[in-house]
């Protein structure tokens, strides 16, 4: 709890990553407080309640950001926090994830236990049992040493030493005289990767689709890693809050508030208080003023350098470089579906499995590049890549009184159109086209539409601050990972500006449901946290 010694500390943004910076502050004794800047608090990681009718009187919860959480299951933030004590409780999803056969019969279910997976793959692609085998067991041994990396401040030397140590302590990383050639499949593309690790069509199609929720297309170099990480899949497998995915959050405010911290929402930043090149604050728009001993943002690296820091506190060198920062054109877009039923997959008839986690639909991988191609043009996908999600099969308390929810993200849905197009006048006409690839590979889907969110590029924006759409808050290129995120000069989680430090997915190791900038950004911050940082120059 804060004593006389604790610190004053504002967290912008009650985004997963800032309430885990928060939550783990407060551990440590100081009095936190979070702004958040809509009525409601958790970021791109929220649940709300749409659609109550007399026919459905408990409405459906809907997740408006993140679902699936897979990477926070590997931080152990979730057992630090003790957050089951403040009421999140996980469901797992398994299989994690399915590839329904376009066109034909049968199914690949991606369950945890990687011998389930294997007996899957065999029936539609018997070779591939052992290239599967020797694919997770390459990209296992390489990946414990990563997610060391992810865990800490990058340095240049981080991940090579971590990947030095893997080797030391498991065996040697590659087979030998295979380094050359293990080599090129860490800084090769993953469309490659999985093209020459396996002889499947079809599970060339699910692997690729899945590594694409990264953000990088196919072809990207020095991209392997992010169909690599499979490997990690099926150490930790996927899970579900049960009531959404907002139910974390939630519990992270309801630890933040028992360890003597507060969320103030409906008090959006105008700016940050800055005296003596030092962050002593900040005001909101409806002219509150909050000061602190220090301020720690969760907001994208742009809206907080050059918004709410402002171009006069900043050089002109690092305003050009975070100016700069590749934002990209947009990244995909969303429908959120209260439905009547759920899809019965003409692959996969009745099957009892598909519904417990995601299901990829994406005919080939040809067909992805071919909405890539879209993409490029400025065009949204003439046809989508869609990732499927029925949480209602597994979460019963998402949808109470007997229908569904159905989630569709799509991708490669560019934020800026070409010609002059505006989201606002197509969002309900490519929402349809979503739509339409569900009904393609479930037909009983027609018709069965009771109401739905939609989330394009743009609504992703104004919705979470997430500018330009991009759910990554920056590209996840890798020029842009490790100690080149957001900049290097920013990369150890602080900033130019005293006192004000970075905590957000525009920070080591990037976007999803992840939590390790956060946790991150709390450990950097103790460190700092002595005398000096608060009474001199």
């Amino acid at each position: 709890m804060p004593s006389s010694s604790s610190k004053r500390i504002l967290v912008i943004g009650s985004g997963h990553n800032g309430l885990i910076a928060a939550c783990y502050l407060a551990k440590a004794g100081h009095k936190v407080t979070v702004l958040e800047r809509r009525e409601s608090l958790g970021g791109a990681v929220c649940t709300e309640t749409h659609f109550e009718s007399p026919t459905h009187p408990h409405g459906f919860r809907m997740d408006i950001g993140s679902s699936v959480h897979i990477m926070i299951h590997q931080t152990g933030i979730i057992e630090e926090l003790e957050l089951e004590n403040y009421g999140l409780e996980y469901i797992d999803m398994d299989p994690m994830m399915s590839y329904p056969i376009p066109d034909g019969k049968g199914v690949i279910h991606f369950y945890k236990d990687l011998e389930r997976t294997l007996e899957s793959i065999g029936q539609v692609s018997p070779s591939d049992v052992a290239n599967y085998r020797e694919f997770i067991t390459f990209w296992e041994k390489i990946n414990k040493g990563v997610l060391k990396t992810f865990q800490i401040p990058p340095t240049a030397g981080g991940i090579v030493a971590e990947m030095a140590k893997g080797q030391m302590r498991d065996g040697a990383m590659f087979k030998k005289g295979e380094s050359m050639q293990g080599l090129q499949k860490i800084l090769g593309s993953y469309g490659k990767v999985v093209e020459d690790a396996f002889d499947s069509p079809y599970l060339k199609a699910a692997l690729v689709w899945f590594a694409a929720q990264s953000g990088p297309v196919p072809d990207a170099p020095a991209t392997g890693d992010f169909v690599g990480w499979q490997s990690m899949l099926h150490q930790s497998g996927a899970k579900h809050p049960r009531g959404g995915s907002g139910m974390l959050t939630q519990a992270m405010a309801r630890y933040l508030e028992a360890h003597g911290g507060e969320v103030v929402c409906d008090a959006e930043v105008d700016h940050i208080l800055i005296e003596k090149e030092r962050a002593i604050g900040a005001v909101t728009k409806d002219g509150r003023e909050f000061r602190a001993d220090l301020v720690v943002s969760n907001a994208h690296v742009q809206t907080t350098m050059l918004g709410m820091v402002g171009k006069e506190h900043l050089g002109d060198h690092l305003l050009k470089r975070v100016e700069n920062i590749q934002v990209g054109n947009g990244f995909g877009m969303v429908i959120r579906c209260a439905v009547e039923e759920l899809p019965d997959y003409t692959a996969a008839p009745g099957d009892p499995d598909i519904h417990n986690g995601m299901q990829l639909l994406a005919p080939s991988v040809d067909y992805m590049y071919r909405a890539v191609g879209d993409y490029m043009k400025g065009n949204p996908p003439e046809d989508p890549a869609v990732l499927a999600m029925t949480f209602s099969k597994i979460d019963p308390d998402v949808a109470k009184d007997g229908s569904h929810t159905l989630f569709a993200w799509a991708q490669w849905h560019p934020y800026e159109l070409a010609n002059g197009v505006h989201w606002d006048d197509i969002r309900e006409r490519e929402a349809e086209k979503i739509y339409g690839v569900v009904e393609r590979y479930a037909p009983n889907m027609k018709g069965k539409l009771i109401d739905w969110v939609i989330q394009s590029p743009l609504d992703i924006e104004r919705k979470h601050g997430l500018l330009r759409g991009n759910v990554m808050h920056v590209e996840m290129n890798f020029d842009q990972m490790f100690m080149f995120r957001p900049l290097p000069e920013m990369s150890q989680y602080k900033t130019p500006i005293k006192g004000l430090y970075l905590a957000s997915a525009s920070c080591h190791p990037g976007g999803g449901v992840f939590g390790a900038a956060g946790r991150n950004a709390a450990n950097v911050i103790l460190k700092d946290i002595k005398p000096s940082l608060f009474g001199g120059s």
